[in-house]
Parts: C-alpha cells; structure tokens; sequence
C-alpha cells in the first residue's frame, strides 16, 4: 500500500517543518541550496595546524554565530545568556522557528513533546573556570545553564510544551535516535505533536591533534566511501524535525514534507571487536527491523543517506550491513544511490542524524538526490559490485516507479544504531479558494524586529510568486505568536502584499495594548450607496445571516425587500435601488441593517465592543446592539421612523463651519441647529427651501456651507406633527436594559439603563439637536479606547480626527469605504479588523477564518536580533582577575555592550529614567541594590522602578539577592521577600524600613 491509501496512513508520521543551522548555511533554504550546488562548507583552520604534522590539514565543518543569542526574546536576562550552553541557545532558536514553520507557532497547538540531544563542548568547564568574574553564578545555576539533563525541558519551558520532555543521549546517532522516540512517542498517543532532533556546536574551537590512522581525515576532507578515504572531519551544527501522525497532519492542512513510514533503534551489544567498533550484525538488524516496521521491500528504496563517516573500518562495515538487510528482500544490484552529508559539512556527531534525516527528506520532497563529494573511486574494501548500492557522486533527478523511498542510516559510537524509512508525501489536491483580498499580520518584540519580519515576508513573497495568498494569510494569523508591535496589510496577490509589506515598515505606533476596549459608532443617514453590501453579503455568512434576519422583520412594513437596493444584480436593478435609496423610507432601514449586520459580524470575529455610540440614525443600530431592541423590533422601528419623517413637509440638512455660539445668532426663523459635530461643525435643518437660501447666504458672506443629502428635516420643530404616533410606536415595543453602555447623542453623557429604555428617550432623541461633539470629548479621555466608525461612510471617524481633543495616541478607525471611493468593502473591513489588532484588539481568527478550506505554507520566521554572548576559555598566561562588581565579564564579553538603545526599544519592558526615584537623589541603599540587580541580570541602567521579572530575573536571582542583601544590611531577608518587592526600589524601601544603614553601600558582591 502507499501512503495515499487511508488505511495504509494510521501508523505513519509527517514531517511537517524542519529548521536547523548549519556549516556554511544559517537556515534550510541556504543549506539546500549548497548541497544541490555540490558545495562543501569545511573551513580549513591554517591556525591550528599541528606542527609534529605537516601533513595534516586541519579543517571544521564551522558554524557562524555560534555564540549569537537574543535573550531578551526568551525573558533571560544578559548574564543568563552568557552562561547558558550555546548549544542550549540555538535549539531554543531552531525550536522556535520550526514551530513557526510547521505553522503551528502560537499556543493554540497539540500537545507537543521535545526529544533532542546535544555532545559535549566544554563550555560548562569555560564558564567554571571563570566563575569568579559572575556575581550571583553558583554550580547550580552553571548546571542548570550547561547540562544536557535541561536541554529538552528548557525548550518546553520556553514554548510552553505541555507533552514529554526528553534528553536523549547516544553519541553520534543521539538525534536520529530522538526522531524514533518521538516517532513512538507520537504512535502511542503520548503527544500529538513532536519536536525532535539535536545540535553539537563547539564554541571555542581546541587546537587539533592529528593522530595518522584514527579517525580525523588528515587532508580535511570526508571523502565518504572512496578509495582515498583517511577518515571524517568535524562539524558543528543543530537540526530539529517538527512530526504529527499523517491523518492529523492532512485533516489540519499541515505541510508534510515527507512521511516516516518507520524506524528502528538497536544496540550491537558485544558483537563486535571493540567498545568503539562498529558491527555488520548490529546494524543489519537495524536496518531490516526498520523496513519491516514500515512495510517496504527493499527493492523500492531508491537511496540511503548513510552515516558514511569516511573511516577505514566504518564505511566498510557500514555498506556490508546494509546489503545484508536488502538481501532480505532483493538481489537487485546497482540501482539504489547511497551517500553521505558529511562529505558536504563535516561529521556533526549528535546532530549528525537528523541532518541527514532532514537533506534525504528535502531529497524526497524535491525528487532530486544531491552529489555525495570528494568521490572519485571506490574503497577498494567495499563490495559495491555486488551490493545495491552505487555512491551518488552527481547530482541528479529521483526517477521512481512509485512513490520516492528513501532509508537513513545514524550509528553511534558504543553501538546504539537508529535506521529511518522516509517516504514521499501523498498527493494532495490544493482546496479551492475564493478570490478576495487577504488580511497578511507579522509582528515582532519590537519595532525593530516587527519592520524586519514585514521586509522577510515581503522578499518571501517577491520570490515565490506561486504562493497562495489566502494560505499564507491563514498561516500567518493561525500559526505565529502575535508580539506586541504590530504590521498587517491587505492585498489581494502576492505582489501587491510585497509591496505594501515593504511600505508598512518604519510607520511604528504604540505596540499593542491587551486592554483596549472598542466603542462602536453608528453614522446616520447620508453614507448609503448602492452596493455597499453586496460583497460581504455573498462572501462572509455570518454578515449574511444577520442581513437577512434584518431584511425579512422590515419587508412587510416596508412592502420590499431590502436586499434588493443592497445587493442589485443588473443595471437596471442597480438604476432602481439607486432611485430608492434617494427615499427616506428605504434609506433609513438600509443603513441600520447593513450597520447591524456588520457590528454582529465583528463579534462574531471576537471583535466585541465594551460600548456603543451612534449619530442620529445610528443610535437604533447602537441601542440594538446593546440589547435594548429586539433585532426585529428595531428593523421595524426604524421602517416606521423613515415612514414618519418621509409625511413632514420637504426639509433639508446643511453642514456649517461655525462654532454653535456664533451660529445661532445668524440663523432665520425657520432654521434651527440640527446638529453639533465639534467646535466649528454644524448641521442646521428646516424646511428645504430656508436651508438651501440659508447655505447659499453663508457662502456669500464667505463662510463654509454644504447641502447634505438627507431629504428631510430631522431634529427640527418640523418633525413635532410625527412625535405622538411615534412615541406610541416605541411604547408598544418590548425594551430591555442595554448589555453595554450606551452614549447618547442627545446628551452628549452616558445614558443610564432606565433612561435608554424609556419612551421619552426617544421622543426627546427624534426632536433634539445631536450633540455628537460632545460625545467625542467624552470618548476622548482614554487612550487605550478605540473608536470604530461602522458606517456607512468615513463620516464619523472623520469628525473624530477634526475634533480638538484628538491626537495621535487615539485611534480611530474605519470599516467602510467613502461612497465616493472606488474601493472594495471587503477589503476595507479587513483593514479595520487588521487597525484593531494592531491596537491589542483580541481577534479570533479561527472565526475570520470562517471554516474554509486552507493550508498551512512555509514562511519566513522571526527575526531574531541576536548579540554575541560567549565566556572566552582562559588562556594559560591570561591573569584572572576578581570580580570588581559591575558587568565586567559581560563588557569584555559581549560586543557592544552595555546596549545602547533604550530599554523599551530593547523589548524589556522597560522604561528609562522612570520610577519613584528618577531624578532624584538615590540613597545610598538604593544605590546598593540598583548595582545588586545590574550585576545579578547583566544590566548597567537599572531603574528603580524596573521589576525583577521583566529583566529576565527568576527564583534563583531571587534567592541570590536575598542572600547578598542579607549579608550587606544585617537585616534578615528571604527569597519571598524579594519575590514580593520585586523592584530595586520597593526592596530598598522595605530594607530602610528595617533599619538598613543608609550610610551602607553594600558588601562586595561575590558569587
């Protein structure tokens, strides 16, 4: 069976994300693309040359930016990253970005477990030894930081994995190893998602010495497999796998790389020469358990990534216990292509496994099987003419039958041997998707990073013009943790994205705020246009669902349908709904049910507002939202308003840019203050005629004055004839008490319950003037409440930003498009939506997603912004001073440090020169304890008010400090009391209150 039958899928294992730094390669593109180019990325070393041997060229598969962490992304403090193993650092990097690349990135995951594997480098004993020169590092903390017993919990921790956590150890097939316990583990039901793999980084390189006849190549090339073989060259490098069984990985639209179709783990026992030897029987049972367990006739194996060391006594071995296991099921001969990674990068030794797990799976998915180098002839102790085999020294196309198979070989010294079957993924139809604009968010920890992932994403999109849009957008908004600085765009192809990626960078505003509440604004008559629904009418169902709702309450009052000016199919139909709308009766109910409609839709996307507002006509919308009316009831409340106000006399409605006060005294009998916008913004009403002289004489006279296109004579005496019928309308309709606070319009002040409910509300709301200006200043007090025009129209959030109490660190925002303005509705709402998050608004995405069918791409991950953190060995003539306080080992450590931008800028949390004692004299305890938390976290800028936690801090900085502030004041304190100040300043404060020596600077800090 092939993986394309259902049945045949229960038991294997997607691959659904790979990440991984290597020798010459700093992410997966890179490293692929040098193995199709034949690239071999061995730096030879003229600097560590061994002088007893001429001969001997040393080389080392070196890894770039070994020591390059970005701490702060992590919460660590600067010290925590200094002393933490790099190996640790950079599977905590490739974890995370693996997460990103499965699309899996935020919490909302399965549960995943981690199983990874790390050698030993000797950083441990380089910190050690100079552990004199950290304040506040004791052995537990250097174990806890170096250890490879917290190399998979600190992934977890920092993830927040919730599945097992496991440290695997088996030399050089340690991650191949890891990928067959997580593999198990998946297929026992113990996670449902696995991180696997491994990393060997060695940060100081040692001299090397060559010993002839061991196992380091002496001319400093892995020439895997040929004649002039003299052994294997090393390498540092980290790899990761990120796995689910394949059912959840189609069902979830993951993208699956390849499938492990099984795998196996054994030991050679004593069935070979040596400790260190490696066996044919050992690694031939391997081999065959793993086809047997995935169910493969090695006859259908077209390649095998071997271990392929490049040892005189490894690769003959190694190619003899592979043709025992093939014979098992073929005497085929010649036609399965073998190589090796290691000719390209070097010996990786734990990270040796899944490094070639994660080249053969790239070979799979491709179908194109990279060059192994440096081969020329085989090793004339290798029976390649009567084996399977034959070494793949071009590059070159997989042509298969059927599905590409491949076989991937890890044995580790000691005998612990791991064999993988790996198999092309099933094909797969890509889902239909609807045409439309598309909502694209990144984000980072700070600006910074936020502009660079905007950029990444945008070169991401420029190269790979096939990506799907709507799946990129899926993946973005599902599949990545959402940082506090925020970018998003709308587009509606890839080029278009790019482009307007590129130009949202450097357009930093406030990074998002969790608390941001949302006021809803509901704009009255004058915005409608034909058409301003049918998009979201035919794309979103929701927005359907509660038009309709709308649409069916007012048809019998109304006597038609207001779908039909909303959504017109023809020209004449779209002539017709255009001649009706110009009506009061129809306009009226049209606005309301495309602003109720829209206001359901954002909540339903988890856009729920914490008030609601409206401008005339909108306050139906507003008071419906709220719960004060019935959807139903409030359709026909305002079929039967339009219904009223079309029987007044013809009247009309002009905007005047005249302050109130001034306004009043120029206005004719006729002609009264409609409405007060703002300082300077006014609408006046009467009888069509006065209106019209009235605005042509104030253009005379130079002043600004517009005809509105509202046909009637609202909140004017002229509607005093209508008032009774309507007060007895309202008064037979079943009124609630609002859900929400509601801000009147008539007022210019929050409505109470029993006033929004009551009859004379609305009498009063139907005659009065609006004094909408008056509600701006009092929405204006609060900066993390952002005001939502729903529409139709930008009338009120252009209002919003004219009035004198808006500024910058207010947002407004809109939803729908100018009537004038030529511009999708679609696309304008996904804007909005994309403004609110921005802000911290909590958008559910999984509801804007709406169901349909989508995949999840490959992206480009965060960008991180690392710095060097390394402890530099000691040099045997090097003296070794004392810790002196400060950040010594740091500044002579760490380029660039202290950092020199500002700490919010650096994503602490911080802010300079803030707390109860900046710019003020410090007493000398504080000093104390200022100097105390910048030597414990690796900060030279502490504030006073900068919280332990937010600078990276932890329990055991806690209990450090206790025990420092204890011995320097003579004052009994404990970690709870550290945990409970938390700042320098309040620790100070608690100290001074228990008769701290303020003339006390504080002991010598020691570790």
């Amino acid at each position: 069976m092939t993986p394309d039958e259902p049945n045949a899928q229960e038991d294997l294992v997607a691959v659904v994300a790979m990440a991984g730094r290597f020798p010459g390669a700093q992410d997966l593109e890179s490293f692929w693309e040098n193995l199709l180019a034949g690239r071999e990325t061995v730096r030879v070393l003229t600097d560590r040359s061994d002088p007893d041997h001429p001969e001997y060229v040393p080389a080392y598969g070196v890894l770039d930016g070994a020591g390059d962490f970005d701490p702060a992304f992590f919460g660590l403090s600067p010290n925590d990253a200094l002393i933490t193993d790099p190996q640790q650092r950079l599977l905590l990097e490739c974890a995370y970005e693996a997460m990103e690349r499965a699309g899996h990135g935020s919490d909302d995951r399965p549960v995943t477990g981690v199983f990874v594997g790390a050698s030993g480098n000797g950083y441990a004993e380089t910190v050690r030894a100079r552990i004199d020169e950290l304040p506040f590092v004791d052995e537990w903390r250097l174990r806890q930081a170096t250890a490879p017993d917290f190399l998979s919990t600190r992934i977890a921790y920092h993830l927040n994995l919730t599945g097992p956590a496991l440290t695997v150890q088996t030399a050089c097939s340690t991650s191949l190893v890891a990928v067959h316990v997580a593999v198990q583990a998946l297929l026992n039901g113990e996670c449902d998602m696995a991180l696997a793999g491994g990393a060997s980084v060695l940060p100081h390189l040692p001299r090397m010495r060559y010993t002839p006849g061991g196992i380091v190549a002496a001319d400093g090339h892995c020439r895997t497999f040929d004649a002039d073989s003299s052994g294997t060259v090393g390498a540092s490098a980290v790899g990761l796998v990120v796995l689910r069984p394949l059912l959840d990985a189609l069902e979830d639209g993951d993208h699956v790389h390849a499938v492990i179709r099984g795998s196996a783990v054994n030991n050679d026992g004593r069935q070979k020469i040596g400790f260190t030897a490696p066996s044919v029987t050992g690694q031939a049972e391997v081999v065959r358990a793993a086809h047997l367990v995935a169910g493969v006739d090695a006859g259908d194996i077209g390649y095998v990534e071997a271990h392929g060391t490049a040892t005189a006594l490894g690769d003959p071995i190694e190619v003899a216990a592979l043709t025992k296991a093939f014979r098992e099921s073929t005497d085929r001969r010649g036609y399965c292509r073998i190589g090796s990674v290691k000719s390209n990068i070097g010996h990786a030794d734990s990270a040796a496994g899944v490094v070639g797990l994660i080249k053969t799976v790239l070979a799979v998915e491709h179908g194109v099987i990279p060059a192994s180098l440096h081969f020329q002839r085989p090793n004339p102790a290798i029976a390649f003419a009567s084996s399977p085999f034959v070494v793949n020294a071009q590059t070159a196309p997989w042509e298969a039958s059927g599905p590409r198979i491949a076989g991937v070989s890890a044995l580790g010294v000691g005998g612990t041997n791991a064999h993988v079957v790996v198999e092309q993924a099933p094909d797969r139809q890509a889902p239909r998707t609807a045409a439309g604009p598309q909502l694209l968010v990144v984000s980072g920890r700070t600006a910074r990073a936020a502009d660079e992932a905007a950029i990444r994403l945008g070169d991401h999109l420029d190269a790979r013009p096939d990506t799907r849009l709507a799946d990129a957008a899926w993946t973005l908004r599902s599949g990545r943790t959402h940082h506090a600085h925020r970018r998003f765009v709308v587009a509606r192809d890839g080029a278009g994205a790019a482009a307007a990626l590129r130009a949202a960078t450097g357009t930093a505003g406030s990074p998002a705020d969790s608390g941001t509440e949302l006021v809803l604004l509901f704009a009255g008559q004058g915005g409608q246009h034909v058409g301003m629904a049918a998009e979201l009418y035919e794309g979103e169902p929701e927005f359907r669902r509660y038009l309709d709702e709308v649409a069916e309450a007012a048809a019998a009052p109304l006597g038609m349908d207001l779908r039909e000016v909303l959504c017109p199919d023809t020209d004449a139909e779209r002539a017709t709904a255009a001649e009706r709308l110009g009506t009061i009766a129809v306009s009226q109910p049209a606005v309301f049910a495309v602003q109720y409609a829209t206001a359901r839709l954002m909540e339903s996307w988890g856009l729920r507002p914490s008030a609601v507002t409206g401008h005339s006509l909108g306050a139906y919308a507003a008071a419906c939202v709220a719960g004060v009316f019935a959807p139903g009831d409030a359709a026909r409340l305002v079929v039967e308003r339009g219904r009223l106000l079309g029987t007044v006399p013809a009247g009309a409605m002009a905007a005047v840019r005249l302050p109130e006060e001034e306004l009043l005294p120029l206005l004719p009998p006729e002609v009264t203050v409609g409405a007060v916008n703002g300082p300077g913004q006014c609408t006046v009403t009467g009888p069509a005629g006065a209106v019209a002289r009235f605005a042509e004489e104030l253009t005379g006279r130079g002043f600004e004055a517009r005809l509105l296109r509202i046909a009637t004579a609202g909140h004017s005496p002229l509607v005093e004839p209508i008032i009774d019928e309507f007060a007895d309308f309202v008064g037979r309709l079943h009124r609630e008490r609002p859900v929400l606070p509601v801000l009147s319009d008539t007022t210019g002040d929050w409505a109470s319950p029993d006033q929004v409910r009551s009859v004379d509300y609305w009498v009063r709301h139907l005659r009065r003037p609006v004094r909408f200006g008056e509600v701006l200043s009092a929405l204006f007090g609060t900066p993390d409440r952002i005001l939502v025009d729903v529409g139709p129209g930008r009338t009120l959030s252009t209002l919003a930003r004219q009035h004198p109490g808006y500024d910058a660190k207010q947002s407004v925002v809109h939803l729908t498009p100018h009537p004038a303005e030529e511009a999708s509705g679609a696309a304008t709402l996904l804007s909005g939506v994309g403004a609110l998050w921005a802000r911290g608004a909590a958008v559910d995405f999984d509801a804007l997603h709406g169901g349909r069918p989508r995949r999840r791409v490959v992206l480009p991950t965060y960008p991180f912004e690392r710095r060097t953190y390394l402890v530099p060995p000691v040099l045997p003539a090097t003296p070794r001073p004392a810790a002196a306080g400060g950040d010594t080992l740091l500044a002579d450590t760490v380029p660039g440090y202290p950092p020199v931008e500002p700490p919010e800028a650096a994503g602490t949390g911080r802010t300079a020169g803030t707390g109860p004692a900046a710019g003020q004299e410090r007493s000398a305890v504080l000093a104390a304890v200022l100097t105390s938390f910048g030597q414990a976290l690796g900060f030279d800028d502490v504030e006073p008010a900068d919280s332990l936690f937010d600078l990276g801090g932890d329990s055991l900085t806690a209990t450090k400090l206790a025990s420092w502030a204890a011995s320097a004041f003579s004052v009994n304190v404990t970690t709870a009391d550290i945990l409970r100040c938390q700042s320098a300043a309040a620790l100070a404060a608690w100290l001074e209150e228990r008769g701290a020596a303020t003339s006390t600077s504080g002991k010598a800090l020691t570790s």
